[in-house]
């Protein structure tokens, strides 16, 4: 560049003769010529396409091949490899692979769709699930969790919340958490063709609604709209929020000890990400957007997001509910209850809605849940099953508890189990800690222990006032009056024989 200005001076501003310069720098007169015409050097220019005698004749067929592969299966549409391959041996091509792959290349980029860009107006967001791998703390072990993402994109903020698995109380879990975390809901959402959410797609925009999805918009009164099918680029804002939280949140790969954990971590970070500046927001930041959203107030009451279902308690007192079974007291065995599944706990009530258990979400499969004490009013007429029953493997309690048992047994034989689990019953409308402290006091007292015994501990505890008699705590006694006893009348009781 020194060069070509210092040409252009000397011959356009100085005078100084073509030939003179040519004479001088060694330059050829065709490129001083060039200089003088352009103030900076203009790069090679090609006045025409570069012949391609041997691929030319076989340009069209590869155009032909790449346009019919946009209708095949994805796994199955030709590499540039493939292509080579099959121009050696149908078509007799003799040159070499690295000018096919080249063009393959060029057809692929020169051919894309080209997408108009969108405007987000306020009170819009996007919807979309992600799956991420973590690690749970001691053992190490990767795992993969499920991503519930909503974004607003005249904003830019968003909300991230992992679950166990996708499903249609996490789809609305996910929904009734981000309107909380927003505190408003969105106007319109759009969405995939997610099964959660549509039971039949009809036309390019009709869309048959599930009953779930339809309970959830009813309740938060948003609109809602779905993408054409394989159409992401539709809600292109989601997807970018996507690979933005895999790559800024999810590397390295999390070490957790649960999903709480983790989701604590995400709902940091989408706050934190609130004091970025949006650009072309004139320095605005999310945080400054977010409150021009307009979004709709939360309803009086949340969205109860959990699945319901009806169950029938077997002979073993258990109901089942998304392939896990779990436990309800004895006495609802062989009832019909319902069963609610949300995403942290399974409760069950009985058709009135009371309910009768409650436990958390297994998220396995063909897995159990017991609550031992659902089971105590068994052992009553079946004491041996204390030892070898199901609900009662792992089940511990202070060792007291087996103090008492071994003296109960020593005293009693037999009934010393039955008395022991009458001692167990009391857990039952007690804490374990308290009744183990009316154990502890009983050991200290009794050699031969009875649940009366820790019973009267209990109450001595929970109800003092019925242990010690207090007058002055019961005015209605304070007008009764008491004749001092005679004690003359006490010897009408001894025998005549004696008598002064």
């Amino acid at each position: 560049m020194h060069d070509w200005n210092e040409i252009r001076q000397r011959v356009i501003r100085d005078g100084v003769s073509q030939r003179a310069i040519a004479r001088e720098t060694g330059y050829h007169h065709s490129t001083i010529r060039k200089m003088l015409e352009h103030s900076a050097p203009p790069g090679y220019r090609q006045s025409t396409p570069r012949a391609a005698p041997k691929l030319g004749p076989h340009v069209d067929w590869i155009k032909s091949v790449l346009a019919a592969d946009a209708h095949a299966p994805k796994k199955q549409r030709h590499t540039a490899r493939r292509i080579f391959l099959r121009l050696k041996e149908e078509r007799g091509y003799p040159g070499g692979e690295t000018v096919v792959r080249e063009l393959v290349n060029e057809i692929r980029r020169t051919t894309r769709e080209v997408f108009m860009p969108l405007a987000q107006p306020p009170g819009e967001a996007q919807v979309d699930f992600f799956e991420a791998l973590v690690k749970y703390r001691p053992d190490g072990l990767l795992a993969k969790v499920h991503v519930f993402a909503m974004h607003l994109p005249f904003s830019d903020r968003f909300f991230l919340k992992a679950y166990e698995r996708e499903c249609t109380e996490v789809f609305w879990d996910g929904h009734v958490s981000a309107f909380e975390a927003f505190q408003g809901v969105p106007r319109r959402i759009s969405y995939d063709n997610l099964r959660i959410a549509v039971s039949k797609i009809i036309g390019r925009h009709a869309r048959q609604l599930t009953h779930g999805f339809l309970q959830l918009r009813s309740h938060y009164l948003f609109e809602s709209h779905f993408c054409n099918v394989r159409r992401g680029n539709e809600k292109g804002c989601v997807e970018g929020l996507v690979k933005y939280a895999r790559a800024h949140f999810m590397v390295p790969v999390p070490v957790i000890s649960g999903l709480d954990e983790l989701n604590e971590s995400l709902r940091m970070a989408a706050l934190n990400d609130g004091s970025r500046s949006v650009r072309g927001s004139g320095g605005r930041t999310k945080h400054d957007l977010f409150a021009e959203e307009n979004l709709l107030p939360l309803p009086a009451a949340p969205f109860e997001a959990c699945r319901q279902q009806p169950a029938r308690a077997s002979s073993l007192s258990l109901v089942r509910f998304d392939d896990n079974e779990y436990s309800v007291p004895v006495r609802y065995a062989h009832h019909e209850l319902v069963v609610k599944g949300f995403v942290d706990q399974v409760s069950v009530f009985t058709p009135q809605g009371v309910e009768v258990a409650r436990h958390r979400r297994k998220w396995t499969r063909e897995d159990v849940s017991y609550n031992p004490l659902h089971y105590f009013p068994l052992l009553i007429d079946k004491p041996g099953a204390l030892d070898y029953g199901a609900p009662f493997i792992g089940f511990t309690l202070p060792p007291c508890f087996d103090d008492l048992r071994r003296r109960m047994e020593a005293a009693y034989d037999h009934r010393g189990v039955k008395e022991y689990v009458a001692v167990l019953r009391l857990i039952e409308n007690r804490s374990i800690e308290r009744v183990a402290e009316g154990v502890k006091k009983t050991l200290r007292v009794c050699d031969r222990p009875t649940v009366d015994t820790v019973r009267l501990f209990l109450q001595d505890e929970e109800s003092p006032e019925a242990a010690t008699f207090r007058l002055g705590e019961r005015p209605q006694l304070a007008g009764v009056r008491v004749a001092p006893p005679d004690v003359a009348a006490y010897r009408g009781l001894m025998p005549w024989e004696g008598r002064p």
